[in-house]
């Protein structure tokens, strides 16, 4: 009897620190994927529209689907949140209406899922630009809201359709001015909830990469991007839809406002926006006549920093006394001259530093992904000839092809929108149709600042201190004295 209690206690004591090793050993770790559990398959309709499950258990819920969504843009450990839904295979005629407000351009545009562009509207807010100088964020709002009925109708008539025709509707709630993203979300909810349409909210950035799939159907996952425009330098690897990794970004201005601001100091005309206005300028003017330093050589990253090469331009024209206020159409042949001298050396440093900074980016990308076949770049400084022509020798010399949108594509618009709109909604991303009303305090969902991916580890620089990326003080002297030596 002893013996038998002897080993029952020994054979206890034996499972007890067996349990405890395999518990310290943690063989089930925790999967690092998200799934979006409320994903359900959509239905389809006699009408062949795809529309949401009926039933409110299945029906994915705007806090689950797009919380899901916003999870997967800002996670470089994550995959697609939902499996590919079996109806859609069966299913290519998804038709989308895409409204895009974030800046500047009242947008709206519809598009099939085959890539057939059915229609496209913008209305621009040049004359405000030029009479502000820039972007007033008031008076854009203001603009949005005056044209935004009209814009997304003529969309609508230009595609003949009706609301009621479509599958869904997308738009861009950020990143951009708050002001200005209201507007066009409002529109938005206001046409999906009279239609009873699922709704699909777009990251601006986003937009500019996936259109590029649009246009270059043969594109495919993984792929880099770099978005250059007016707020925003980026160069992503996009290494699946949703699921980003940021491997630079602009530590304080893009160069779509380094653009803008030369043109605006150089006294050309802004309505067609500074980036047009200075590449024709150039095209006159000695790039190597002014000796500007490339921003940040001594940061070996693939961040952006265009804040000491605008304070080198406005040092270069006070030098040579050129006067804002008189008009370039104005100017003398001798001013006209000095003019395009600044526009152009700009201009060559300025898509120096891009140059510089895709060349990195491939390099590091290469190494994650070494399937990477093409480099693509958007955003509204990609309609830049000189900018196309300048990375296609980096992308050729890398063995790898560019892929640039159109320029209408470009520049905002809402084809991206409605595009990166069906992306997601193939996948189960969406949020159902709003409500016919919403209460009073109802607080839109909108995202002035939404960045895109993670940022890539190797790719964090001590520049993010604005302090060392700006021209350093000591550098001014040095300017002024090369400038004055200068005939």
């Amino acid at each position: 009897m002893c013996r038998t209690i002897t080993w029952l206690i020994f054979i206890f004591v034996v499972s007890m620190a067996l349990s405890s090793t395999f518990s310290r050993l943690n063989l089930f770790p925790k999967p690092s994927f998200i799934f979006h559990r409320s994903w359900k398959p959509l239905l389809l309709n006699r009408s062949s529209k795809l529309l949401p499950p009926t039933t409110s258990s299945s029906s994915p819920s705007s806090l689950n689907s797009f919380t899901a969504y916003c999870s997967i843009l800002t996670s470089e450990n994550s995959t697609s949140i939902a499996p590919k839904n079996p109806f859609m295979k069966a299913q290519d005629d998804l038709i989308v209406l895409g409204i895009e407000t974030s800046c500047d351009d009242t947008a709206a545009a519809v598009v099939r899922s085959n890539g057939e562009i059915l229609s496209q509207v913008v209305s621009s807010q040049a004359d405000l630009l030029a009479l502000y100088g820039g972007v007033a964020p008031k008076m854009a709002e203001e603009a949005h809201s005056q044209v935004i009925d009209q814009v997304v109708q003529q969309a609508l008539d230009k595609a003949n359709l009706s609301a009621s025709d479509l599958s869904a509707v997308a738009v861009t709630i950020g990143p951009g001015l708050s002001l200005c993203l209201r507007v066009g979300v409002r529109k938005a909810r206001k046409v999906a909830s009279s239609f009873n349409l699922p709704m699909v909210g777009v990251h601006h950035m986003e937009a500019h990469a996936l259109v590029a799939r649009l246009t270059e159907r043969d594109l495919q996952f993984p792929f880099l991007a770099l978005l250059i425009s007016g707020g925003h330098n980026l160069l992503v690897l996009a290494r699946d839809l949703g699921h980003y990794i940021q491997l630079g970004t602009s530590i304080d201005d893009a160069i779509g406002e380094a653009y803008d601001k030369t043109a605006k100091w150089l006294g050309l005309d802004l309505r067609r926006s500074g980036g047009p206005a200075i590449e024709e300028l150039a095209r006159e003017g000695d790039a190597h006549a002014i000796k500007f330093s490339t921003p940040m050589k001594q940061h070996k990253d693939c961040n952006f920093s265009y804040a000491g090469l605008k304070t080198q331009v406005k040092l270069a024209i006070e030098s040579k006394n050129v006067n804002a206020a008189i008009p370039i159409s104005s100017a003398s042949s001798e001013d006209r001259s000095s003019r395009a001298d600044i526009a152009a050396s700009f201009q060559r440093v300025a898509v120096l530093h891009l140059e510089e900074r895709c060349q990195r980016a491939i390099e590091w990308a290469l190494k994650i992904e070494p399937s990477i076949k093409h480099l693509v770049v958007s955003g509204g400084v990609a309609s830049n000839q000189y900018v196309r022509a300048q990375l296609d020798q980096v992308v050729k010399k890398n063995n790898l092809h560019l892929v640039c949108p159109p320029p209408s594509l470009c520049t905002d618009n809402g084809v991206m929108v409605a595009w990166t709109g069906i992306e997601h909604f193939r996948v189960g991303r969406f949020d159902p149709a709003p409500p016919a009303e919403e209460p009073e305090d109802f607080v839109y969902d909108l995202r002035p600042r939404w960045p895109l991916g993670e940022e890539y580890a190797e790719g964090k620089s001590e520049a993010r201190s604005l302090r060392t990326a700006r021209i350093h003080p000591s550098l001014t002297s040095i300017i002024q004295a090369s400038l004055q030596q200068q005939p």
